[in-house]
């Protein structure tokens, strides 16, 4: 019998960040990450591809509110009203990392990974992505049917094409 191949389940996200590493140097942009639920993955899968810091400045994974608040200026009041995993707290996030990191483009992922930390009006799988740039910001909420691995998988690679799609909207 033959060995198949290990497929690599991270490759559709380094090819998005490929895409992405490609514009931003063509364009001379800078890019900033706030991660929660991730916990660093969108981090990781951007820095895979050599020449990256040429572009990628660099991220948070602020994992507590504390962090979210002390670190990317995250209102204690928007995580009171809305919560951390939230359409606010996430665009907050994401133009808290661009201020702090000083980039062009942040991209920010909160959301709840599973098993637990759900409720009835935040089911396991809730995620909201945003990204945040001159021009403004943008936000989507996901809900993912998955167990945590790939409902991190599946938020990276949402955070990831939002970025892409941000980058080839037309500009006015």
């Amino acid at each position: 019998m033959s060995q198949a191949e290990p497929v690599d389940e991270l490759a559709p996200l380094v090819a998005l960040a490929s895409a992405i590493q490609d514009v931003m140097i063509e364009r001379g942009l800078t890019l900033s990450t706030a991660e929660s639920c991730t916990g660093g993955l969108i981090a990781y899968v951007l820095t895979e591809i050599a020449g990256s810091s040429d572009y990628y400045v660099g991220g948070l994974v602020s994992y507590s509110n504390g962090l979210k608040e002390r670190e990317l200026g995250v209102d204690e009041v928007t995580l009171e009203r809305h919560g951390a995993v939230s359409a606010q707290t996430c665009v907050a996030m994401a133009e808290g990392a661009r201020r702090r990191y000083q980039a062009d483009v942040a991209v920010a992922v909160t959301g709840i990974a599973g098993p637990g930390g759900a409720s009835d009006a935040k089911p396991v799988g809730l995620t909201y992505i945003g990204v945040a740039d001159g021009d403004g910001h943008e936000v989507r909420r996901f809900v993912w049917h998955d167990d945590r691995h790939g409902n991190k998988l599946r938020s990276a690679a949402a955070a990831l094409i939002l970025v892409v799609e941000r980058l080839d909207a037309p500009r006015d």
